[in-house]
């Protein structure tokens, strides 16, 4: 009776195991799904070639967002990052085309990774597309900062009531049908926003119309699993800043059936161990009567 107690005790750890392992294939199949559900998101393409280095995008977003404005002067050829104070930028950088500028915020991931490392939802891709950070959830572990590829997220470090601050896609003015305050603000068409299928066919259009002008590649169409946030250019983008190195599978992915695994065995280890003792307890006693 003892041995046998001790097998049903092995197969129902054993079963829970493999339910486990099913759970996190479902889940990992369940993150496919809604990969696919995003590509009718909002995105946005920015097109380094028509950029002209205005800043006009970076004094929009300022004052959409009720953020401190933008230096008047930069040093030139010092690329600059974004703050919590300034959730969009443009860098100039000497190419072997020339000077191009670049305008950089967050890159609002299809999977991100900040919100798949944020313990309590703080941080969140809405249906619409844009990530967004909500602040009376966050409890200020900064993961998000540690798991971004990008290195958006920012924390106020100097602020006795800190937030997580990174650009939002506008997304208030998202819900009452405008488009982000940088695009809107653009005086060169440097940007288009629309759903991430159209900006990707525009993104297309423009490469195979004019091949000599641009790289054949879009930035963001793979990169990190697809970002709302798309880039043309008429140099490699490793030439602009651009990280060259991400995968092209979402970084969650990646520890998804991990964390599945994890509460399967806190759950399991314990009734896996009490079967082993029960299984060589007869054993013990017989080596003991000896």
């Amino acid at each position: 009776m003892r041995r046998r107690s001790a097998v049903k005790t092995l197969a129902l750890a054993a079963g829970s195991t493999l339910a486990g392992r099913n759970l996190a294939q479902a889940s990992t199949s369940g993150g496919e799904e809604n990969l696919a559900s995003t590509a009718e998101s909002a995105a946005i393409l920015i097109d380094t070639t028509k950029c002209m280095g205005c800043r006009m995008c970076e004094r929009a977003c300022a004052e959409a967002n009720g953020l401190p404005e933008p230096p008047k002067s930069v040093e030139p050829g010092v690329p600059r990052d974004t703050t919590e104070g300034q959730w969009t930028v443009v860098n100039r950088y000497e190419t072997e085309g020339g000077p191009v500028n670049v305008k950089r915020q967050c890159m609002h991931c299809l999977q991100p990774a900040c919100a798949s490392a944020c313990l309590t939802r703080a941080m969140v891709k809405t249906d619409d597309g844009p990530v967004i950070w909500r602040g009376d959830k966050c409890m200020g572990c900064r993961f998000c900062m540690l798991s971004c590829p990008f290195d958006v997220p920012k924390f106020e470090y100097h602020s006795a009531n800190p937030r997580i601050q990174k650009c939002r896609m506008c997304f208030d003015l998202l819900q009452e049908g405008e488009s982000p305050a940088c695009v809107s603000g653009c005086p060169a068409n440097a940007t288009a926003f629309g759903t991430r299928t159209e900006m990707l066919d525009l993104a297309w259009s423009r490469v195979y119309a004019e091949p000599d002008k641009y790289v054949h590649h879009v930035y963001g169409e793979h990169e990190a699993g697809g970002t709302g946030v798309l880039y043309l250019a008429s140099v490699p983008f490793d030439q602009l800043g651009f990280r060259t190195d991400l995968s092209l599978q979402a970084y969650p992915t990646f520890t998804r059936e991990f964390l599945y695994s994890v509460p399967f065995i806190l759950t399991m280890f314990p009734p896996f161990l009490l079967a082993v003792s029960k299984a060589t307890a007869g054993n013990r006693q017989e080596e003991g009567e000896d």
